[in-house]
């Protein structure tokens, strides 16, 4: 293992330190081995066709989905879309998605755009 602090995956926090074969963080008390933490970065928001999603991606919606009284059409595009560590409802994505404002959305239901 390396000397250095290594940051943590749950809250990012810089100050990550070893204890022994685990990993702590000392901000959010999360402990973690640097293989479990790398399979999680890895594999964690995958879109509806398997493509990894980053913070900042543009994603299109792949079905039409209901938004309050409205409905967000299967195709649209939406930009910048910031990735939820901690889901909300299941849904891991925030975003806005033009005419109808902020929301959450799940990555099953996006595929990342070109």
């Amino acid at each position: 293992m390396s000397d250095e602090n290594q940051p943590c995956p749950k809250c990012n926090s810089p100050y990550g330190y070893p204890d022994a074969a685990l990993w702590v963080c000392p901000e959010c008390f999360h402990e973690w081995s640097l293989d479990e933490s790398i399979k999680v970065v890895e594999a964690k928001f995958l879109d509806a066709n398997g493509n990894q999603l980053q913070d900042g991606d543009s994603v299109t919606t792949v079905k039409d989905l209901k938004a309050g009284k409205g409905t967000i059409k299967a195709g649209t595009k939406v930009k910048n879309i910031r990735l939820l560590d901690d889901p909300v409802n299941g849904h891991d994505i925030s975003c806005k998605v033009d005419g109808h404002g902020s929301m959450y959305l799940k990555c099953s239901v996006v595929k990342k755009a070109n």
